[in-house]
């Protein structure tokens, strides 16, 4: 049975969680573990997202998707200009 991906929102919300239980005097593994994600996984997601707060992620994703728009933009552009060369030089 597949289990569901965790939004980013909740990733930074589970980042936090492990932030306090260790500021409760609670060793590292074991705030992870009651979180319910691997070592592994808390250390990629610190590394992707540490220190970032909701708001930052709703930046990053806006620009996110902007920069994929300008991408797409670009690169229909570029397609259309080697077109129109090709068709200038008569090898159409």
């Amino acid at each position: 049975m597949a289990t569901k991906r965790p939004k980013p929102e909740e990733i930074v919300v589970k980042l936090g969680q492990v932030g306090v239980l260790m500021g409760q005097s609670i060793p590292r593994i074991d705030a992870i573990r009651q979180i319910g994600v691997t070592e592994q996984t808390y250390y990629r997601w610190k590394k992707k997202y540490g220190g970032m707060g909701t708001e930052q992620l709703k930046e990053l994703k806006r620009v996110q998707k902007e920069n994929e728009r300008l991408r797409r933009a670009a690169s229909d552009l570029t397609l259309d200009k080697l077109v129109l060369s090709e068709a200038a030089k008569g090898n159409f």
